[in-house]
């Protein structure tokens, strides 16, 4: 069955998330070590009426996006990807995403889903400012920031604890003009 979309790439496409992701593998992601190694989940089960409650929350909200990230192979839910903290006078959001499905990790998805929300959030949301912060460990989530154009801007020394260790998190943030910027030299080179 294929679900409505609401931003369309070549491989994938982000809808909202819906009640029936509760039953799929989404719950599954939150409660995986793996997966969670290097985010603030995983340190609380979830249960199925958690992540329904999550889901009903987001209805009308107008302060984050969270989108549900679909393979068009498969018309799969393999992760999910978001603009929270949107904040409209200072026109800034926090980016964040997550690939749950293990099978669907190193096939550019992450890139692709990162296009579709920043050109949304610069274009549609009329953002200035996009910024994220990520564990000084995860590499692959750095190497995304630094593709998509965001500059590191800082680091907070020993900010998050996660198995048995403080972490450095490491800031980034990208700047609408910056975006454009890459989004034409990007055009340019394809």
């Amino acid at each position: 069955m294929r679900r409505r979309q609401f931003l369309a790439g070549a491989r994938i496409y982000l809808r909202n998330l819906e009640p029936g992701d509760v039953e799929g593998n989404y719950g599954y992601w939150l409660n995986d070590p793996e997966v969670c190694r290097f985010n603030a989940h995983h340190r609380f089960p979830y249960a199925k009426g958690d992540l329904a409650d999550y889901i009903e929350g987001l209805r009308g909200a107008h302060d984050r996006l969270v989108l549900a990230i679909i393979d068009r192979e498969g018309d799969q839910h393999v992760g999910n990807i978001s603009l929270q903290s949107i904040d409209s006078l200072e026109r800034s959001a926090e980016f964040a995403i997550v690939i749950g499905e293990k099978a669907a990790w190193g096939k550019g998805f992450s890139k692709e889903a990162a296009r579709l929300i920043l050109d949304h959030g610069f274009g549609a949301l009329n953002l200035h400012r996009v910024y994220c912060g990520t564990s000084s460990e995860n590499i692959p989530m750095q190497k995304l920031a630094l593709a998509m154009g965001f500059s590191l801007e800082g680091r907070r020394r020993e900010a998050l604890y996660k198995n048995f260790a403080f972490l450095d998190i490491l800031e980034y943030g990208l700047l609408r003009r910056e975006w454009q910027a890459a989004s034409t030299g990007e055009a340019r080179s394809s």
